[in-house]
């Protein structure tokens, strides 16, 4: 057996002594052996079995387990809502969350050992708190199957959402394209867009946000602008003003979902530089860029 390998087991050795309250150790085996712990039989299976080292009964070693979970658990959510008290804020409440609501969160976040998660989880219960209803109960289910490719998909994706006030929600902002005149019916206007994998979010990072329902599937496009009807986005601590030059210019984007929308308020984190610096240079042809 190499290092490797040996630090490997005993990495399992130990979780599955935390878990289950007791050792597991070799069976004794009776015949002729290599010694080796990577020794196979004909049939491809281990001859090596491992046993739980303990004289108490399976109902007992079980109910032990479940005294470990359950302690766990405790200590899981316990955590988890003396980080909100640390993180409330001293405003005034609009009322208390819903007792359904409140179990279904105690429910779901006892569960969650990670201590970054726990963090998120004690964001959701201060904002819950402050004003109810602002998370529902599917983000709860949805962020408590997140793993951590789609949690790293969501990191990447929020410093490049902007808030449309007017819409109440968040989107990514990739291109625009001007509509063809009446003179011109057959040739579309040339579509400037933003090049997201610059910026951190890659294609794959797209699909898997839409795969678990917090990205629409279809790249959405705006209404007619025209320049007295300016285009306004807000991103963290910055307000983006976009106006446009000439009239009939269509503006591109992805759409978070209302869950999207929900699981991006527990990330604040300022634009991404070298997406802002990709907005300025492709939208200043044909608007006017101010950040305010």
């Amino acid at each position: 057996m190499t290092v490797k390998n040996a630090q490997v087991k005993s990495s399992l050795a130990l979780l599955i002594e935390e878990k289950l309250g007791i050792t597991m150790i070799k069976k004794p085996f009776r015949g002729n052996h290599s010694g080796s712990d990577d020794s196979y039989s004909a049939k491809g299976k281990t001859q090596i079995d491992y046993v739980v080292q303990s004289n108490q009964s399976p109902l007992k070693r079980a109910l032990k387990r479940q005294q470990l979970s359950k302690i766990q658990r405790q200590l899981n959510i316990e955590t988890i809502m003396g980080q909100a008290l640390a993180l409330c804020p001293d405003v005034t409440s609009r009322g208390r969350p819903d007792p359904d609501w409140l179990e279904h969160f105690i429910g779901l976040a006892e569960d969650i050992a990670n201590q970054a998660m726990q963090k998120l989880w004690a964001k959701i219960l201060v904002g819950e708190t402050v004003s109810p209803g602002t998370f529902s109960i599917k983000s709860l289910q949805t962020l408590k199957l997140m793993t951590q490719r789609e949690a790293t998909a969501l990191q990447k994706c929020a410093p490049l959402c902007g808030y449309l006030e007017k819409e109440d929600s968040y989107l990514i902002l990739i291109g625009y394209y001007k509509k063809p005149s009446f003179f011109d019916l057959l040739k579309k206007g040339n579509k400037e867009s933003i090049n997201l994998s610059k910026a951190g979010l890659s294609f794959p990072n797209i699909l898997t946000l839409m795969d678990i329902g917090l990205l629409y599937r279809k790249e959405i496009e705006s209404s007619n602008l025209k320049p007295e009807t300016p285009f306004t986005l807000s991103f963290q601590g910055k307000k983006l003003i976009l106006t446009p030059k000439s009239n009939e210019l269509v503006l591109s984007y992805y759409k978070l979902t209302q869950t999207g929308d929900e699981l991006k308020k527990l990330i604040t984190m300022p634009i991404n530089k070298q997406y802002k610096n990709q907005l300025e240079h492709i939208f200043s042809e044909e608007f006017e860029c101010q950040w305010t």
